[in-house]
């Protein structure tokens, strides 16, 4: 038997807890630092009870783990520079300081000649003001770090939605975008190895509703998968990236009907739009991003079968009636029902889009999703 390899987690939401039923089939074992009194990841691990940047728990961390990784971005970059001077720990500091702050995400997509929307650094009410002349109304006003699921951020569609804003979002910085009519939004999850390997899964096409997703499918065929791929590597590469990273794109077409993408933003860390790939792809994202952790052979990442995934939002449906729908597999992370809230995930295979379709059709109509809006 082969020794376990021992991962930790800085969090222990669920997407520490899906990483760590990925390890399960690798033998490995999993320590998590969270805040949270009963995190739904604890069930599949040891759950270090602490804050971020507890000295004696990062300690503790370190001591139990033979590399470490985050569940979300936000970690205190204090606390990564502690845990990397001892363990091996992936993502590096510098990917989790780009990708929190949109501003420097932004300014990293632009340095590498990938294309994004009109932008205007925010600083004050004035900036906004010259902002809005310079790139004009509908536009997306956004906090430069936190804020997701449509959170720290507000539509201006009108000059009486201009006034006052900057106070309204918290008098922090922001960074304002032009509002893009887009065909739909596309996301791309690769994974880097430390010898610097690199794997992509096919294009996922997103929908959301009330700025949470609702829905991603995998298209075992997009005309920009080459072009999203490149645009993700390069990231991954200039950063010096291990693990799995999102990257979001709006696919907006010009007036002689040709495709092409915007960026949006970049998640480093395993994302929603990936969880399909749990069934519906030869290696899944999570068992992928422990193997560049650890430094194990990357998977491979075709799709296996037309698939999609939809999330479970504020209240579980019934169970009984998910699982008789065909092709259905769900995930219930054990979370108290909230609105707005993602509490589970269910995914859909099938052996044809056509089937996949009324499917998706039935596991909707069984959704009782709390949106909290």
């Amino acid at each position: 038997m082969s020794q376990p390899f021992c991962f930790g987690i800085v969090g222990a939401g669920q997407l520490g807890r899906m990483l760590a039923q990925a390890g399960a089939a690798l033998n490995a074992r999993f320590t998590f630092l969270d805040p949270s009194d009963d995190p739904c990841g604890r069930a599949h691990g040891h759950h270090l009870k602490a804050d971020w940047q507890d000295g004696a728990a990062l300690a503790q961390l370190v001591s139990a783990s033979d590399a470490i990784t985050f569940e979300f971005e936000n970690v205190p970059s204090d606390a990564v520079t502690t845990l990397a001077a001892s363990r091996p720990t992936y993502p590096p500091a510098k990917a989790l300081d780009t990708a929190r702050d949109r501003w420097s995400e932004k300014s990293l997509f632009m340095r590498l000649g990938i294309e994004v929307p009109p932008l205007a650094l925010v600083d004050n009410q004035a900036d906004l003001d010259a902002g809005v002349a310079t790139i004009g109304l509908p536009a997306v006003l956004k906090t430069r770090t936190l804020g997701y699921d449509g959170k720290g951020q507000k539509v201006l569609r009108e000059m009486a939605d201009v006034a006052g804003t900057f106070a309204e979002l918290g008098n922090v910085p922001l960074i304002l975008e032009g509002f893009i009519a887009f065909d739909h939004e596309v996301s791309v999850i690769a994974v880097r190895s430390r010898d610097g390997e690199t794997r992509a899964w096919p294009l996922s096409r997103n929908e959301h509703r009330s700025g949470i997703l609702h829905c991603a499918t995998p298209l075992a065929e997009h005309p920009l998968q080459n072009v999203a791929e490149a645009a993700a590597f390069n990231v991954m590469h200039e950063l010096d990236y291990v693990g799995v990273m999102a990257f979001e794109f709006f696919v907006v077409s010009d007036d002689a009907g040709q495709h092409r993408l915007l960026a949006n933003e970049i998640a480093p860390r395993v994302h929603n739009s990936g969880h399909w790939s749990i069934e519906g792809a030869v290696t899944s994202q999570f068992e992928n991003h422990l193997r560049a952790v650890a430094n194990m052979p990357l998977g491979e990442t075709s799709l296996l079968a037309p698939c999609a995934m939809l999330n479970i939002i504020g209240r579980m449906p019934a169970r009984d009636a998910v699982l008789a729908v065909p092709g259905t597999r769900l995930h219930d992370y054990g979370k108290a029902p909230r609105a707005g809230r993602k509490i589970g995930h269910i995914t859909v295979l099938a052996a044809d889009t056509a089937s996949l379709d009324a499917r998706i059709a039935a596991v909707e109509a069984l959704l009782v999703n709390d949106l909290g809006k």
